[in-house]
């Protein structure tokens, strides 16, 4: 239970094109920018040791590994995301779809 607590907020891979808000009651949410476009993706995940398991709301499957304070997903490092940064993320993907 503490280390799903550890896990909910928002997750950004370091050049901030990939998010991910894990929420409360095993709910996901995914924004990831492709070709200047933003793609948004919902779901369900659950939490078995260090293993998420991810389904979004279409049946796609897949899995991260939570090690280190960090996510691991299909080759991508996903970091915790401090609210302050939250806020300069969003405005910078914003300009970007202007």
């Amino acid at each position: 239970m503490k280390q799903q607590q550890s896990l909910i907020g928002t997750w950004v891979t370091r050049d901030g094109y990939i998010r991910q808000e894990l929420l409360p009651g095993g709910r996901y949410h995914k924004q990831k920018v492709r070709g200047g476009e933003l793609l948004n993706f919902t779901g369900n995940y659950t939490l078995r040791g260090n293993r998420i398991r991810y389904t979004d709301d279409n049946g796609h499957e897949v899995s991260a590994d939570y090690l280190n304070g960090m996510l691991y997903c299909k080759g991508y490092v996903f970091y915790k995301d401090e609210p302050s940064y939250s806020m300069v993320r969003r405005t910078q993907e914003e300009a970007i779809m202007l």
